[in-house]
């Protein structure tokens, strides 16, 4: 990702002013909150004590960073409409399926972490080898964030990319060390409002600037087709479109085991439900994030629709100018000062959420599920808690390290999905198959996890990268590489528990559909049992909405 050079924005002192007052808050925010931090729960899940609403917004604004603001963005001004699949179909039923179905069992069972969960089901290699996983993908991907921050610091202010890159890491670090996940949260609530006090105005502007949704519309149509503003047009299986997938590849792989894959064990997400107060509050986090995510996608889309028609020659070759660019072009060319100053706070605001998410995961399985499991067991608590902090600061320096690694990739959002479908989508099937299956064996889950990222990366590296099969897009292959994946995981857990032996059912109990622990009988609160408290009610009301809002789109 390289921003082009030209997209220097014109910023003065109010604008430097807001942005100067955003990081007092932030820090102060870490500052605050440390008064509550005593011992490693409070540390690592805000000691399992805030309230849904809290908990809800941190868990959207956790995925609302770089992928969502400038990813999604190019991906509307790559593939026009069709961005909407990555919320209607690809968020809203599997964050409802979270909520519904696997808070019970996270919650109920009082893991710490994703994969501990794999421990109590499975075993210690499935464990270990899930937590050294998803500690590696955490890495990856605060490093997009970090160097997707750095890039567009340079462009849009000057700043040479290794201040950037230092500025953002430090005040990351430095609450987030200081307050913990409680930091962390509070925070995301914060950047949340940020985030879209910067994308409201640079999405009205925009189609303003274009005569409106028709005047827009009437000019994609022109210049890039009716498929282009349709998000099935084309998609029927062996015809061309824009995005490279069919419908069959949409719904099962982005629809079902990338967005599954991603939304119910991508402990990022998973961890700010994980500190609720209660269960009904774990389960409620997903379902409150719902509500705002089915129409986040309006304020990421139309800004890329309006990128591909103000400049037109975007992500083409020889143009100097790559679909990240859609975001900044709009910036540059629409917000007055004052308002540049908040999309510009708003921008960095999205990054240190998204960063600060895997940050604060990574140090609670490397701690946790590696460190305090098989390298220094039975240490007193405090230990833990200082060992947290140190493997805070490891984790940003690591990030700083793998940040370019996302360089080859013009549109990062490709760049993401191709690691949810090496990372997330081997767990989810490890996870679906033995929270459903009592007879799933304690071997297959460490055999499924090999299984079934082995098989993604060959799909992408040798099967799509070296042409035995040609797939037109890498959106396209993340798709497929995600179905075999899963596929592959899927038979290999089924073959090993035919030939091992099952956990004993005893040990079962609140790990398996069907069965329950006492912590998922847990009482609600006084005043938790209203109707619009239910978990039930919140998911059928985000599935009913989000249908809605597919209506105009779905011919």
């Amino acid at each position: 990702m390289h921003l082009a050079a030209e997209l220097r924005l014109p910023t003065n002192w109010l604008d430097y002013s807001i942005l100067a007052i955003y990081f007092v808050v932030v820090l102060g925010i870490g500052f605050a909150a440390r008064a509550s931090v005593r011992t490693s729960l409070d540390f690592f899940l805000s000691g399992r004590s805030l309230p849904a609403w809290v908990t809800g917004l941190a868990f959207v604004a956790a995925n609302l960073g770089a992928t969502e603001i400038l990813g999604m963005a190019a991906t509307g001004a790559q593939y026009g409409v069709a961005v909407v699949h990555w919320y209607w179909i690809g968020a809203i039923p599997a964050m409802v399926f979270l909520g519904l179905v696997m808070m019970p069992f996270y919650y109920g069972s009082k893991v710490r972490s994703v994969p501990e969960f794999l421990l109590q089901r499975f075993d210690r290699s499935a464990h270990l080898l899930s937590s050294v996983l998803f500690a590696f993908a955490a890495i990856l991907i605060a490093g997009v964030n970090l160097y997707a921050l750095s890039i567009v610091v340079e462009a849009l202010l000057g700043w040479p990319q290794w201040v950037s890159i230092v500025v953002a890491g430090f005040f990351v670090l430095a609450y987030i060390t200081v307050g913990g996940l409680s930091s962390a949260i509070y925070n995301e609530v914060l950047q949340f409002f940020v985030i879209l006090a910067a994308l409201v105005p640079l999405t009205i502007l925009g189609l303003k600037r274009v005569g409106g949704w028709d005047g827009l519309t009437s000019s994609l149509e022109k210049s890039h087709g009716a498929d282009f503003l349709s998000a099935w047009g084309g998609t029927g299986i062996g015809d061309p479109n824009p995005l490279g997938a069919n419908w069959l590849t949409i719904v099962l792989g982005l629809g079902f085991v990338l967005s599954f894959g991603y939304w119910t064990t991508n402990f990022a997400e998973v961890q700010r439900a994980l500190s609720a107060k209660n269960l009904s509050a774990a389960q409620r986090t997903p379902l409150i994030a719902a509500f705002p995510k089915i129409f986040i996608v309006f304020v990421v889309m139309i800004p890329g629709l309006v990128a591909a028609t103000l400049v037109p020659k975007i992500g083409t070759e020889g143009s100097g100018l790559t679909y990240n660019d859609a975001v900044p072009l709009l910036m540059q060319e629409l917000l007055p000062n004052g308002v540049l100053g908040i999309a510009v706070t708003g921008l960095l605001a999205a990054f240190m959420a998204g960063m600060a998410a895997n940050v604060s995961s990574f140090n609670t399985v490397f701690t946790a599920d590696i460190w305090a499991k098989y390298v220094v067991k039975g240490r007193e608590d405090g230990y833990y808690l200082r060992f947290g902090r140190l493997v805070t600061a490891l984790g940003v320096l690591a990030s700083i390290g793998t940040a370019f690694l996302a360089a080859s990739f013009s549109n990062i959002m490709g760049y993401l999905q191709t690691l949810f479908s090496f990372f997330n989508v081997p767990m989810f099937v490890v996870f679906i198959i033995g929270m459903f299956w009592k007879r799933a064996s304690i071997k297959s889950g460490f055999w499924g996890l090999v299984a079934g990222t082995v098989a993604a990366m060959v799909n992408y590296f040798v099967i799509y990268k070296q042409g035995v099969i040609g797939i037109p897009t890498d959106q396209g292959a993340n798709f497929v590489s995600a179905l075999v994946g899963f596929v592959a995981g899927a038979v290999v857990m089924v073959v090993v528990t035919l030939f091992t032996a099952p956990k004993p059912e005893a040990e079962l109990a609140g790990l398996v559909y069907g069965t329950r622990s006492p912590g998922m009988d847990e009482a609600p609160s006084e005043g938790d049992d209203a109707w619009y408290r239910r978990p039930a009610l919140l998911g059928w009301g985000a599935v009913v909405l989000a249908a809605l809002c597919y209506l105009p789109y779905s011919f």
